[in-house]
């Protein structure tokens, strides 16, 4: 009993210093000082839920709803448990699961306002999955966007390119709006009208993409981009101009048509004797994407570049980053080559930003054209036969080769299973084998699997991203596998030396 009390008391103080760390942004720390104080005392319910969180700082989401489980599981009636298990849900896009939790919360404490708020936020997500699932058409009948837009004729006349789709999809709208009226009655059928409304007006107006003469910003003239345009687009984004709607549309729908053609796995020859860039996240960071161009030279055939997934989301910028890389592989597409990361995906554009910032610069127009063309991102890389580069990390079972990947169908959003979501969500571990993923998507894998996945395929070597390092890189498995960070200001913070 003295014992089991000391204990008690022990993990106590230890919760006490896990707190601190926290505090002091020290989340890992905070982790393994949650543990102590659990392994100590595993039946406080505040032990579980605090590491929980931790690992929600850290987007360690699927730890975070394990912990959070577990908390709940101690005690039934602990809000907490629910609340941090709802958040983890509600951050990777799970809204469903997220409602019910904090239904939960609603339920245990009525007067809570930021569990009110959470709840809400929930509840209007999954009223809008339920709209989008009612009004989507099969695959096989879905028109893409970017088949109705000819920026040659773009800039004749306000909206001219996209108007005959503008009013068939408005046409489509109202017949949808009165079926709804017979079947749900006509309270449900204005609610969702408003909503049509909304969405239809930002896309009719966003349609139009006149130059106007008062334009002074940076210009493409006919067909080819050119790095006098680049440039005079960077520095316009640098002094907080926007680029005209017409030329966006050029560079991204020509971006689109060059990814088509690629493979899912793309084989780099880098000559000998010369160097080749890989860059990890870059997450909207704008302005440390021009210092990694004033450090180390402007994209072009004497000096490559590769940027590995993540171009998007979080920071305040992700229009300028994408359009200046997609820009640049436009003027010259052996100067730079582009990965998918798990943010080229509609799910984490919606919750971390980019979706909003799109709206915010562009139009609603771009949301859906931007969907699509992530979609056309290769999943992978290998450089002289040897390198294999990719934003995640490797599978749920050995003998993967490389031409299964080649074979990966990649035209669609990422599923939540499979080679494609593997490659794109995975982390190494510091143990042999494999283990759950610590974000809940993917898995984690250790040094065996890296030496038996690059003996399989005659590789040397593994470049991926996908995680923060405080050094901007940090190597592992025993120096066969480098996870390489290129954001220093990572959600606008400095993370790196």
């Amino acid at each position: 009993m003295d014992n089991e009390s000391s204990n008690v008391s022990q993990a106590e103080e230890i919760k006490v210093q896990a707190n601190e760390a926290f505090k002091a942004n020290k989340y890992g720390q905070a982790i393994d000082l949650y543990t102590q104080a659990i392994e100590l005392n595993s039946q406080n319910a505040v032990y579980w839920a605090n590491r929980a969180f931790a690992h929600t700082k850290l987007e360690e989401y699927g730890s975070a709803i394990q912990d959070a489980t577990k908390a709940i599981e101690v005690d039934p009636k602990y809000s907490k448990g629910y609340y941090r298990r709802g958040a983890a849900y509600l951050a990777m896009g799970k809204f469903k699961e997220a409602l019910k939790d904090f239904q939960q919360v609603k339920k245990i404490c009525p007067n809570d306002p930021d569990a009110t708020k959470k709840l809400k936020e929930c509840e209007k997500a999954v009223m809008k999955l339920k709209f989008e699932e009612a009004i989507s058409v099969p695959e096989s009948e879905r028109r893409f966007v970017a088949d109705s837009i000819d920026y040659h004729s773009i800039g004749t006349s306000p909206g001219s390119s996209s108007m005959p789709t503008q009013v068939g999809i408005a046409a489509v709208a109202v017949a949808f709006v009165a079926v709804l009226a017979m079947m749900l009655g006509a309270a449900a059928a204005t609610m969702v009208a408003a909503v049509v409304v909304v969405v239809l007006g930002t896309w009719w107006w966003g349609g139009s993409t006149e130059v106007e003469p008062q334009y002074s910003g940076a210009k493409i003239e006919g067909d080819d981009v050119t790095l006098d345009f680049v440039k005079k687009m960077m520095d316009d984004f640098k002094n907080q101009k926007c680029l005209h709607k017409r030329y966006a549309f050029q560079i991204v729908l020509q971006m689109r048509e060059m990814l088509r053609s690629q493979p899912s796995l793309v084989d780099i020859n880098v000559p000998d004797g010369s160097h080749f860039t890989v860059c990890g996240d870059v997450h909207g960071q704008f302005y440390d994407l021009i210092n990694i161009f004033e450090l180390n030279g402007l994209p072009s055939e004497e000096n490559p570049y590769l940027f590995n997934g993540d171009f998007v989301d979080r920071g305040s910028f992700s229009v300028e980053v994408i359009l200046t890389l997609f820009a640049l592989k436009c003027m010259c597409p052996s100067a730079i080559y582009l990965a998918r990361g798990n943010h080229e995906s509609r799910s984490m554009n919606k919750i971390y930003g980019f979706e909003g910032e799109v709206r915010s610069k562009l139009s609603e127009k771009f949301v859906e054209l931007f969907a699509e063309v992530f979609c056309c991102l290769p999943l992978a890389h290998v450089i002289n036969q040897k390198v294999f580069v990719v934003h995640g990390g490797l599978f749920s079972v050995d003998g993967v080769k490389l031409s299964d990947i080649k074979a990966v169908d990649r035209f669609c959003e990422p599923p939540e299973e499979g080679l494609m979501c593997e490659l794109l969500w995975s982390d190494p571990q510091p143990f042999p084998g494999r283990g759950p993923s610590k974000r809940g998507v993917g898995l984690s894998f250790g040094a065996d699997v890296t030496r038996k996945f690059l003996q399989d395929n005659n590789l040397d070597l593994i470049v991926r991203s996908h995680e923060v390092k405080d050094e901007g890189y940090e190597i592992e498995h025993d120096g066969k596998l480098i996870t390489i960070f290129s954001a220093p200001n990572y959600c606008d913070q400095v993370i790196e030396s």
